[in-house]
């Protein structure tokens, strides 16, 4: 059995999940090896095995654990003591750092997410299905309040936003025009600009 940390205190299943996104994202999911992965760690499969039970395993980690940091972020934005447009456009702003933060996890995954089996993938729109409802629930407390128009229904800019952070992979680089603050801002502004009374 491998060493639970390697030299610098990396945990086994971290190694892991670092390795599997690192292949995942230069050859792909399906053309890359279980015994691929576990070369990469520096662990066996009994490792890749004790701490996650497939390839399809890892798979969906890559992208839940992105998925679990949003959600963290995006409850405290939207219990947080500020006016309602500060959290919206926080949360709104937040969820492009972290997803260009995240970039070869959010690509891998929806290149890959058609390999997840219907169960694991179901479980999958359950979690990305609560991070949205409750974003949806800051722009429905602003338009119920007034502060912002309710002439396009609340799922709608949902979806308009959410786009745009899902399409980031294929356009984004880290050495182009934009810092992942300017790309986060201006889509933040263009979100709270749409919602505008």
């Amino acid at each position: 059995m491998a060493k639970a940390t390697d030299q610098n205190g990396t945990p086994v299943p971290q190694r892991l999940l670092a390795a599997a996104t690192r292949l995942f994202a230069e050859r792909g999911y399906d053309r890359t090896s279980v015994q691929e992965i576990v070369e990469a760690a520096g662990v066996t499969k009994g490792a890749l095995y004790h701490y996650f039970g497939s390839k399809e395993d890892l798979l969906q980690e890559v992208y839940a654990r992105v998925l679990r940091l949003q959600q963290e972020r995006l409850d405290a934005f939207a219990d947080a003591e500020a006016p309602i447009e500060q959290r919206l456009r926080d949360a709104a702003a937040d969820v492009v750092v972290t997803t260009i933060d995240n970039l070869d996890d959010a690509a891998i995954f929806f290149r890959s997410m058609h390999h997840l089996s219907p169960e694991k993938n179901k479980q999958v729109r359950v979690e990305r299905r609560r991070y949205h409802e409750r974003f949806r629930a800051l722009i429905e407390e602003g338009q119920n309040s007034g502060v912002f128009s309710s002439a396009t229904p609340a799922d709608l800019v949902v979806d308009y936003h959410f786009g745009s952070v899902h399409h980031l992979s294929t356009w984004y680089r880290p050495d182009g025009p934009l810092s992942r603050q300017e790309v986060a801002d201006h889509l933040a502004d263009l979100l709270l600009r749409a919602l505008r009374p």
